[in-house]
């Protein structure tokens, strides 16, 4: 499926597409673990992040700063850092320092000046209005987790966003999870630029995305802004 010819609206998932959360969620790790002198690794604690989040976003749903709480302290049972859990507000804590890739401001504001923009996050509302104080853009619309009650890959953030803007006409959505957004946008017909920043492989079984690029700028480009 080819982009629209013509494009009205760009939507982009937030953590791992416009913010760093790897970065964000270790450094909060790292400095609570060094006081109980643990040291934990970065490449241990990425994919047990993903894995649990999966996991517990897979179950009912719960406000994603309580996601945060209950990963935390799974986390550091498995790495062998016995965390008590009255502790573990330090992880949604930390979101507000989560920090935004360098590229982020500048093709947002080069996007904005074209087109309306949107969030589709799989966040709460609070966390993520203190994630937004990072951006210097404005966004047309807003779509989270806690607004539909269930976590993507879930369709029902894109279905409330088609809600929203009316028709899924002229309508691009980018993002950095294959299994969150881009797997979920591909089943629902919705054109998707995959910002695949760890260049990570497909399986035959896994369809391909309308674009794949590595960085934001490679996306402000083809949607004809950088």
């Amino acid at each position: 499926m080819p982009l629209p010819k013509e494009i009205s609206f760009v939507t982009f998932d937030v953590y791992g597409t416009l913010i760093d959360w790897e970065s964000g969620a270790y450094d909060a790790f790292a400095k609570e673990a060094e006081k109980d002198g643990y040291t934990l690794s970065r490449d241990e604690l990425v994919p047990l992040f993903l894995e649990i989040q999966q996991e517990i976003k897979g179950g009912s749903y719960e406000l994603y700063a309580e996601v945060l709480r209950r990963t935390a302290v799974q986390i550091s049972r498995q790495l062998g850092w016995p965390l008590e859990p009255s502790r573990s507000g330090f992880l949604p804590d930390s979101v507000k320092r989560w920090p935004p890739f360098k590229e982020t401001n500048t093709q947002l504001e080069r996007l904005a000046k074209k087109y309306e923009l949107g969030l589709i996050s799989n966040i709460d509302d609070k966390l993520l209005g203190e994630t937004r104080r990072h951006f210097k853009a404005d966004f047309d619309l807003v779509v989270t987790a806690q607004q539909v009650r269930s976590y993507k890959p879930d369709p029902a953030h894109f279905k409330e966003c088609e809600r929203r803007m009316g028709s899924k006409k002229g309508w691009v959505h980018v993002a950095s999870s294959y299994y969150y957004d881009v797997e979920p946008c591909i089943k629902a017909k919705i054109p998707v630029i995959w910002v695949n920043r760890h260049k990570e492989p497909l399986d035959p079984s896994q369809k391909k995305p309308t674009a794949e690029v590595r960085t934001l700028l490679e996306a402000a480009k083809l949607l004809g802004v950088a």
